[in-house]
């Protein structure tokens, strides 16, 4: 299985790399995997170089316990992208790995950066004073770092369907459950904490580079109003709403997310 280390502590991240052209990579969401992005392998293959990416500690990668901010998943990305000599890479952010890409242009730049494709995602995760539409207030994100450290299997039941319009073939929860229970428990509720803090409101004025913004119109989750908000603020930015997804519009509406994504990237 293809592993590279990255930054300075070498840490071992899993990566799965197919076919040739524009380097597509997918960066998933918080306790997630690169597994959740098997829909898209076999269709970016035939005409993009497509990289499925898991963050360290999720998915097949290294289960350190440190490095769990979003900041550094950023540079593990900026390393992964230099040690693989990526150029022009279409980076494609789902949920949290959105704040990665986020974070990624602020750190880094977007010179070798083609295009962003972000899906489902807030400018933050937290309800701050002047931004009241984040997902999660204090008390609940409180309560959500109990659950994680006390009755995670439990929580999780309960969370993973949330992320989908339609009710969950058993066999996909299974899997879906055996993925984001592979982090310990203290690295799950250390990179929570820090996915729902950032804010990269400030950001969006910085960010030239082409975005897809692609939101699910079920709003169990993320609200269709967090896309028209990106989209009202990040300048070259276009919003496709999925009508029949949730969170997990490549998952939930695959052939069609595939499409949209395609075009995006054919336009660059």
């Amino acid at each position: 299985m293809p592993y590279i280390s990255v930054e300075e502590d070498q840490v071992e991240l899993y990566y799965e790399d197919v076919g040739e052209g524009v380097p597509v990579l997918f960066i998933h969401g918080v306790w997630m995997s690169s597994r959740f992005f098997k829909n898209q392998t076999e269709h970016f293959r035939k005409d993009h170089r497509i990289i499925l990416l898991d963050m360290r500690g999720h998915g097949q990668s290294a289960k350190v316990h440190h490095g769990h901010t979003v900041a550094n998943y950023a540079r593990d990305l900026h390393s992964f992208i230099e040690k693989m000599e990526l150029k022009n890479v279409v980076l494609v952010g789902w949920s949290m790995g959105a704040f990665v890409v986020w974070d990624y242009l602020q750190q880094f730049g977007d010179d070798n950066v083609k295009g962003t494709v972000i899906v489902d995602e807030l400018a933050s995760d937290f309800k701050w004073e002047d931004f009241p539409s984040g997902t999660f207030d204090f008390p609940t994100l409180i309560h959500l770092m109990r659950e994680v450290q006390n009755n995670r299997v439990g929580f999780l039941t309960e969370f993973i369907p949330l992320m989908f319009k339609e009710e969950l073939d058993p066999k996909d929860f299974n899997w879906m459950l055996e993925e984001t229970t592979k982090l310990p428990e203290s690295v799950a509720s250390a990179i929570l904490f820090d996915q729902t803090v950032v804010d990269y409101r400030d950001q969006f004025k910085n960010i030239k580079v082409p975005t897809l913004l692609c939101f699910g119109r079920a709003e169990k989750l993320i609200p269709v109003e967090a896309g028209v908000f990106l989209n009202e603020h990040i300048e070259n930015s276009h919003l496709v709403v999925f009508e029949d997804s949730c969170h997990c519009p490549f998952l939930e509406e695959a052939e069609v997310f595939n499409e949209v994504v395609t075009e995006f990237v054919q336009s660059l």
